[in-house]
């Protein structure tokens, strides 16, 4: 059972400014707003949300190819997908383009200002899910608008369930797209401000988005999830912490979840729990891959968490 990611690579260029934004920007002067912060901490990590939920699915021994564009300067990016074995197959390079980049600036009390270009993300629907072979489920993660419209329509055409997460890229459609999106998918993965947005542009609750796809699942950050599937609402309870160390990137940890139990036929409470419990070990670390664990350590938590057994592999 292999995963067909579609979605973005991107690098996260973090910086922290070490006082409060609000103590720099004058109310009365928005409209002629020119300020510069000094950022003596910075960090460069790997992201997006393909690159995010491939590097956990693969932490959890789930075979997937991640399936996007990245531009002329992503060797670092691929050497360390190397290094994790996380395949390049159909990880398209764009010549003339950059990677996807997001600069990051965080103040003290963790506002963020953020700028965000996607470079080769634009020639995403250049890639054909028809091209991957053996792939038995798949995910439409953010990515160039086309290319979300393109790989959806595509995994429908050649009847490979996928997972619709539309994510950040979520106001580039309007009703007829996201309601397209729901006919095509089998599921639906979206965080509660999503959700609500979603509601909005579709005038669908999540009741009835569920009568158009096998199930709708919404991440609430620490009150935990739920999954609307066969008519039924179940709660997943979100997975205690030992620090809240970074929240980027928790929800594509949590897809990752979702996806593993998909391929492996888990069922709804134990997929949910699965996924809570990589948002909670993902929140834990900085940067979106630089957690680590052995399937071991990983049940051994599952066992303390919920109180029951998993066995992966």
């Amino acid at each position: 059972m292999t995963a067909l990611i579609c979605g973005s690579y991107a690098f996260d260029t973090i910086m922290v400014f070490p006082d409060h934004f609000k103590n720099h920007i004058l109310p009365d002067k928005v409209h002629m707003l020119n300020v510069s912060f000094l950022v003596p901490e910075m960090r460069r990590e790997f992201g997006g949300c393909a690159g995010n939920i491939a590097y956990n699915l693969q932490l959890l021994g789930g075979s997937c190819l991640p399936m996007a564009t990245v531009g002329k300067d992503f060797a670092s990016y691929a050497a360390w997908m190397d290094q994790c074995g996380i395949s390049r197959r159909h990880i398209k390079v764009i010549d003339h383009s950059y990677t996807g980049q997001a600069y990051i600036t965080t103040d003290q009390a963790d506002n963020q200002i953020t700028a965000f270009h996607p470079g080769a993300m634009t020639w995403s629907h250049e890639n054909k899910v028809g091209d991957a072979q053996g792939v038995t489920v798949g995910i439409v993660s953010p990515d160039g608008r086309d290319g979300m419209i393109e790989h959806a329509r595509q995994f429908h055409e050649h009847g490979i369930p996928f997972l619709f997460d539309p994510g950040q890229g979520l106001p580039m459609f309007g009703k007829d797209d996201l309601l397209a999106f729901l006919d095509q998918a089998s599921w639906l993965a979206v965080n509660d401000y999503e959700a609500q947005l979603l509601q909005q542009r579709t005038g669908l609750s999540p009741h009835e988005m569920a009568q158009r796809v096998d199930a709708v699942i919404i991440t609430r950050g620490a009150k935990g999830s739920q999954i609307y599937a066969g008519g039924h609402e179940l709660n997943i309870p979100p997975v205690a912490v030992s620090a809240i160390a970074d929240p980027t990137g928790c929800g594509d940890a949590y897809r990752a979840g979702l996806l593993y139990g998909l391929m492996h036929g888990l069922g709804w409470e134990v997929t949910g729990r699965i996924a809570s419990l990589l948002g909670a070990i993902k929140i834990e670390h900085h940067g979106t891959q630089n957690h680590r664990f052995t399937q071991r350590e990983f049940e051994q938590r599952y066992r303390m968490a919920f109180g029951s057994t998993l066995s992966l592999g």
